[in-house]
């Protein structure tokens, strides 16, 4: 027998980490190779960790809600190899080194070590909890992030300086070793009738990465106004034909996406991202488009957006969307984005600044198209207008290109008519 060590995976372009939201086995389970271990969440997917080996499940190395950092082991599992009787005997795997041991060493003492996840201590130093007194259900008496998670609710919190009212005992604490930095702790006082909501591994996730951002991408920001009468006009005669035709609706949305996949062909530098000592412009114009459920925004991906029709962007919009509400989206959809594009203008924005999709260089707001009051030829018309808001990376980008790509996106969408605008 060999322990393997099976570790978090990439589930993404620039996924950093992820949360086991369940695990789908338990010690002592044989599982086959490819079968799901967990199901893991990231701020970009939802997905099933397979097994890379057949084996027994060994040990459990997080728990459910816990974010472990891509490359960081999450189980091991005990494998048959070919060795001989002999060759095994005396010999122990480089993975059992590593794992085996400690594991063996906390069963044997289990009075005297204790082992808790990042979850845990956070939770415990936010609330002031003495891990000490607390009697965990988890497996060997391992004190769980659910088991913290009761006592906040029930407001019966263990403190450091009480009494034990729950364990006489007092493990000593052997933190496990983590390869990433941490959030500081924010204390922040509360009052009678506030409501502590936990936040989930997925709003983590999506907290994380839109730090990132924020923190290495040095974000500039412009906007145009767009007359979109044309284009409202076009898309309001066709809808009801396309809907009956093709299944699906025929957005304004899918208008606009395909605007900017030709604008970023005469723009190509907006198709590009920061590298260090280098930019590196996408020969593949894929638009990243942001899809909201209830608790979560995930960003899946249009690929070759510019060799589509507004019809094939609009079913792949469709597609996309009930892929996200559904939980079917995969890892490959997720993939590849090299510009966003968000429909802000959903829920009624008028004027917003996006935060940059890393490592991508800009984002466009698509806001709300309103009827307003505007002066042509001297003469007051009333007209559907939309505001484009851009916000990019001035690491790559300047003002005058980005002026110019907006221009041309305006440009087009003024000029759409049933004449020059195929849908097909």
């Amino acid at each position: 027998m060999a322990m393997e060590l099976m570790k978090m995976p990439q589930l993404g372009e620039s996924v950093t980490e992820g949360t086991i939201s369940k695990w789908l086995v338990k010690p002592g389970d044989h599982v086959t190779k490819y079968d799901p271990l967990a199901e893991v969440m990231t701020d970009k997917v939802n997905a099933e960790v397979p097994s890379s080996f057949t084996g027994i499940i060994k040990e459990l190395k997080a728990d459910e809600n816990q974010t472990l950092a891509v490359g960081e082991v999450i189980c091991s599992i005990e494998v048959e190899t070919a060795k001989t009787d002999n060759e095994n005997a005396g010999q122990v795997s480089h993975s059992e080194e590593n794992v085996a041991a400690p594991v063996a060493q906390q069963a044997a003492e289990p009075s005297r070590k204790a082992r808790f996840s990042p979850a845990v201590l956070k939770l415990s130093q936010e609330h002031g909890i003495d891990l000490a007194k607390v009697k965990g259900t988890g497996s060997e008496g391992r004190i769980t992030r659910k088991d913290l998670l009761k006592l906040v609710e029930s407001g019966n919190l263990p403190k450091t300086d009480e009494p034990s009212a729950i364990s006489d005992s007092a493990p000593e604490v052997v933190a496990p070793q983590v390869n990433r930095q941490t959030s500081p702790v924010t204390n922040v006082p509360t009052a009678a009738g506030d409501k502590e909501i936990p936040v989930t591994g997925i709003r983590k996730a999506i907290a994380s990465n839109m730090l990132k951002s924020k923190h290495e991408i040095p974000h500039a920001w412009t906007m145009v106004e767009v007359d979109a009468s044309n284009m409202v006009k076009l898309r309001d005669n066709l809808k009801t034909d396309f809907k009956q035709k093709e299944g699906y609706n025929l957005t304004y949305f899918a208008f606009f996406v395909k605007a900017v996949a030709q604008a970023l062909t005469e723009f190509p530098e907006l198709n590009s991202m920061w590298a260090g000592e280098k930019i590196i412009q996408k020969k593949e114009i894929n638009i990243s488009i942001a899809v909201a459920t209830e608790d979560a925004l995930f960003v899946p991906v249009i690929k070759n957006a510019d060799e589509k029709s507004i019809k094939g962007i609009a079913r792949e919009i469709q597609e996309l969307a009930s892929k996200v509400k559904s939980g079917k989206l995969k890892a490959e959809d997720m993939q590849g984005g090299t510009f966003t594009v968000n429909n802000t203008g959903s829920f009624g924005s008028v004027q917003s600044m996006g935060i940059i999709n890393h490592p991508q260089a800009a984002i466009l707001q698509v806001e709300t198209i309103v009827k307003r009051p505007v002066v042509i030829n001297d003469m007051i018309a009333v007209r559907d207008m939309v505001n484009l808001c851009l916000s990019l990376d001035h690491r790559v980008l300047d003002g005058l290109v980005c002026g110019r790509f907006l221009a041309r996106v305006k440009e087009i969408i003024e000029k759409i008519s049933k004449d020059n605008t195929p849908i097909y």
